[in-house]
């Protein structure tokens, strides 16, 4: 076939010729008004013919009313159309003529009429989903027939010519991508839920499995549908946990998800909807029917598109779920991973955004790239939900939202399927769910009111808007929406914060108020590495972060931490975390890389995109393929990670690669922190350097290995926790590098929750004993016996620990909170003086900066003052009013602006303003009331305030390397 004749401008020519007395003339169709069909004749010598119908009733009848002849075969009758004519072609023969076709048998694939279609605005041909009797065109669409061959998703053969080459009156204006300018005008309505749940709960045998009519063996796919209904409408429905017990049973999960024997490649489609059934009843979806649903998902992700190799038996495409051929499976299987907390690849995330068709909406098949795209409403509704869980795609989704309410109807309805006219309980249903969960409460409640109208007396809801036979399939995402809930939502891990009875564990609210202080926390993002510098530790950052994520009692402050540690926020000194991480150097620690990528995947951001960043890929990168040789020590062994010297940087690299489901990366780390295992059960602190066993290091890498299902990871985690457990002293605490410590009884109860239930009493004792160790002030000492005052690091471990969360599973939305402005950096502030001792006079404050205030200036010395003794005040702490001693420094001028808080009274010394310091009082002396000794105490103030700190990092961190990346 000639290019000319088909390529617009290229001389193709589009004619209308001698219109039939039957046809309506070209010029009655208009944008709005009829649809146009084209039929190219260029394979039998002809050109494109046109023809218009303005009350089109069927694709069929336009063809026929616009002027063409058809003929159909003898097997299939006239619905198959074999031949094609018109008046204006070798008058009107059909083609193809009866030599090269007989239309006795239905046409070879590779030479028939194909049928295509376009709705106004659309540039490309879709291959039409339906028979052109089935097929029902509305104003402005158009209609092309081309004889050839083509697939059956319609990826090859389409019209050589485009919808607006013959379009009425040569194309017609896109719509307005935002769609309708509000939603439909309709009044309330309510759908009867506690009808609805009875109904459903009325459909499950037993009251635990749903039985199609005739049957004798479970609808699983019906009743994880039922599942999720019940649950939403009531968390603790027990008919729902019923439902889920008995698709846990091993029996059933293989019969569902496990067709090809247990050890088989498993159906996709069911894993990811048993594994939404865990995470809805609060199962482990690790731990489903005896399967690993997580882990099988990840492991069977197509590596590749097949035509880029050898076949791949139930792969189509690259970052496909093996098996799955719909494209609400793959938004299952992303949900599900997700809110089990596991990152999934991004080849199959990204997967989901191909599947995004030119009008915004999604198609229900996974299609190849340039394949035939027919949005529908309900494929739309959850592949929007998931990608918005998954995050990074705001264009995509915001594109999906424009479809979904411009495809609403005018009753508040949404059709199954583009080309309907009517509504379909279900598809209204995830449209309303999507839409409710991006804001769009009215066009959502329009749809409830629709919904309203077709439930049923039974309480059930039918197929297709007026039936009257109610189904499971379409009530039960009925009644998700009706509950104003999603799958999401439904499956997300409750944002609660974990309750300890009072007593029974340190106080989280005190805690977190202690961590989220200004005075500590610079600008309400990060900690500084010494008060007053200006330069961030970020390492302590996540850790703050990691507690208010495990605590839940601050997300807007996790908020604004995860925003300035992703959106390439900058310290005092200019520093980002990655300046930190060193990602890209060959100075890159894999401890530090994976410590920010756990944070990521903890609050369901993208650690393949964080902080400018591939955070997964520069761990795989990082992992070394061989102990380095002196006088290079970045490599302790091969399986290793980069510059991390100790189990627990270790761990946190193997946490970060399984979480992110790139487990062929992880394998060698995995290998080698269980070779460091010692026999005891026991994990030492450092590696590629002797070192003793350690509480830390053993509860981090059992929190890494707890994530692997296999037998040998999950005895090695048996024996450390029975290790663990022996380490408790007769007060609750355990034994770390400062002593007796709060670090470490805190991660000893991480680790041993990993089963609680059989270590409950010892976990009950270390929480007591932290409770000890709280202030007043909400922190937390750093070791009991030790230096008394509170310690941001140990804070840190001590809040989020004690709620007994791994950093393996931690999981945090940030749904609800919003991003605000990181403040400007400028000159702040400091504290005011404090107020002098008898005969003294009062301090003067010192001048914030960009980070935090100058040591203010001491007041002067009394007359008859008693001798102090020097007391180190932790930041924020009011030091008392007796034997001398004062706190000096102005806190940070957060914002550019705030003032430094005023210092505590003096007896004998005047306190100077704001931040903390080490200051002796003395009886009159060298010290004395003069302008220049006031100054040089406050320059000694400062340089003992840097000392005191230095003094307290060096007791509680012994071995430095290990606690670099904690």
């Amino acid at each position: 076939m000639s290019a000319a004749l088909l390529t617009f401008g290229a001389s193709a020519v589009f004619v209308t010729g001698t219109t039939p007395a039957a046809a309506d003339p070209i010029g009655g169709c208009t944008a709005t008004t009829g649809a146009v069909v084209a039929v190219d004749f260029g394979p039998f010598g002809g050109k494109v013919e046109r023809g218009c119908d303005t009350t089109p009733t069927t694709g069929y009848e336009l063809l026929r009313d616009a002027g063409f002849t058809t003929e159909g075969t003898v097997h299939d009758g006239p619905a198959f159309i074999c031949r094609i004519g018109n008046a204006s072609f070798n008058s009107g023969t059909q083609y193809p003529t009866p030599d090269k076709e007989a239309c006795v048998l239905t046409p070879q694939a590779t030479a028939y009429w194909s049928y295509w279609i376009a709705s106004p605005g659309q540039k490309n041909w879709t291959y039409s989903p339906l028979g052109a009797m089935a097929r029902t065109p509305k104003d402005g669409d158009v209609d092309a027939w081309v004889f050839g061959g083509t697939d059956i998703g319609g990826t090859s053969g389409k019209p050589a010519f485009s919808p607006d080459d013959v379009r009425a009156g040569g194309g017609s204006p896109s719509p307005d991508p935002t769609g309708p300018t509000g939603p439909p005008t309709v009044p309330p309505g309510t759908v009867d839920l506690p009808a609805a749940t009875r109904w459903l709960s009325g459909q499950l045998a037993d009251g635990e499995r749903v039985v199609d009519e005739g049957a004798t063996t479970a609808n699983h796919f019906l009743t994880t549908e039922a599942v999720y209904a019940l649950a939403g409408a009531d968390p603790k429905s027990a008919t729902a946990r019923k439902a889920a017990d008995f698709l846990a049973t091993p029996a059933q999960t293989d019969a569902y998800a496990y067709p090809a024997g247990k050890d088989g490649i498993p159906d996709a489609t069911a894993a990811a909807r048993l594994a939404l059934v865990a995470e809805a009843t609060g199962r482990d979806p690790r731990a489903f029917g005896g399967h690993d649903l997580l882990g099988d998902l990840v492991k069977y992700v197509c590596p590749r598109d097949i035509g880029d190799g050898g076949t791949i038996d139930g792969c189509l495409t690259k970052g496909d779920f093996r098996t799955t051929s719909q494209s609400d499976a793959q938004a299952l299987a992303v949900i599900a991973l997700l809110n089990g907390g596991v990152t999934p690849p991004a080849d199959a995330v990204n997967r989901l955004t191909g599947l995004q068709c030119e009008d915004g909406g999604f198609t229900g098949i996974l299609i190849r790239s340039g394949g035939w795209c027919d949005s529908d409403a309900g494929s739309t509704g959850l592949i929007t939900l998931a990608l918005k869980r998954a995050g990074g795609h705001d264009a995509v989704v915001a594109k999906a939202r424009a479809y979904l309410r411009k495809s609403q109807l005018a009753t508040g309805a949404w059709p199954s399927a583009s080309y309907m006219t009517t509504g379909a309980p279900a598809a209204t249903a995830q449209a309303a769910q999507a839409l409710r969960a991006l804001g769009d409460t009215p066009y959502a409640d329009a749809g409830l009111f629709w919904l309203s109208k077709q439930q049923l007396p039974s309480g059930g809801f039918g197929f297709e808007e007026g039936e009257t036979d109610a189904r499971v399939f379409a009530a039960a995402p009925v009644v998700l929406a009706a509950a104003k809930s999603d799958l999401v939502t439904l499956t997300t891990p409750s944002a609660v914060p974990p309750t300890i009875p009072p007593g029974e564990g340190p106080d989280a609210k005190k805690g977190t108020a202690f961590l989220t202080d200004k005075s500590r926390l610079i600008q309400g993002r990060y900690y500084e590495n010494a008060p007053g510098s200006g330069f961030a530790d970020y390492g302590l950052t996540i850790d703050g972060a990691y507690a208010l994520a495990a605590t839940g009692q601050d997300n807007a402050t996790l908020r604004n931490v995860v925003d300035f540690l992703d959106k390439g926020g900058k310290d005092g000194k200019g520093r980002g975390v990655h300046d930190w991480t060193l990602i890209g150097t060959k100075h890159a620690g894999g401890g530090s890389i994976g410590k920010t990528a756990v944070l990521a995947e903890a609050v369901g951001r993208n650690p393949r995109a964080f902080g400018g960043q591939d955070l997964i890929a520069a761990l795989a990168k990082a992992v070394c393929p061989a102990p380095s040789t002196a006088p290079d020590r970045s490599c302790a062994a091969k399986g290793a990670f980069t510059n991390a010297p100790s189990v627990f940087s270790q761990s946190l690299g193997v946490i970060a690669q399984v979480r992110a489901g790139d487990g062929a990366a992880a394998a060698e780390p995995i290998a080698y922190l269980e070779s460091l295992q010692e026999s005891s059960g026991a994990w030492p602190s450092l590696i590629g350097t002797p070192s003793g066993a350690e509480v830390d290091s053993t509860a981090m890498a059992a929190m890494a290995l707890d994530l692997l299902p296999d037998a040998k990871a999950q005895a090695a985690v048996d024996k450390a926790l029975a290790w663990l457990a022996t380490q408790q002293k007769d007060d609750g605490g355990f034994p770390g590098a400062s002593g007796n410590s709060v670090n470490s009884a805190a991660l000893a109860i991480q680790g041993m929750s990993l089963d609680a239930p059989k270590y409950g009493a010892q976990i009950g004792k270390a929480r007591k004993f932290l409770v000890s160790q709280q202030n007043t002030d909400g922190g937390f000492n750093v070791a009991k016996g030790g230096q008394p005052g509170s310690d941001v690091r140990a804070s840190t471990q001590a809040v989020g620990g004690a709620t007994g969360i791994s950093f393996a599973t931690l999981t945090r939305s940030l749904e609800g909170t919003t991003p605000e402005p990181i403040p400007s950096t400028s000159t702040g502030t400091g504290g005011t003086g404090g107020t002098g001792g008898t005969g003294g006079t009062s301090g003067t404050g010192g001048t914030g900066n960009t980070t935090g205030g100058t040591s203010g200036t001491g007041g002067t010395t009394g007359s008859g003052g008693t001798g102090g003794t020097p007391v180190i005040i932790t930041p924020g702490e009011s030091p008392s009013a007796s034997n001398g001693a004062g706190s000096a420094g102005g806190n940070s001028g957060s914002s550019g602006s705030g003032s430094g808080a005023s210092g505590g009274s003096g007896t004998t010394t005047g306190s100077a303003g704001g931040n903390s310091a080490v200051v002796t009082g003395g009886s009159g002396g060298g010290l004395a009331s003069t302008g220049v000794q006031a100054g040089a105490l406050a320059g000694a103030a400062a340089v003992l305030t840097l000392a005191g700190w230095r003094l307290v990092v060096m007791a509680r961190t012994r071995r430095n390397p290990a606690e670099e990346d904690r």
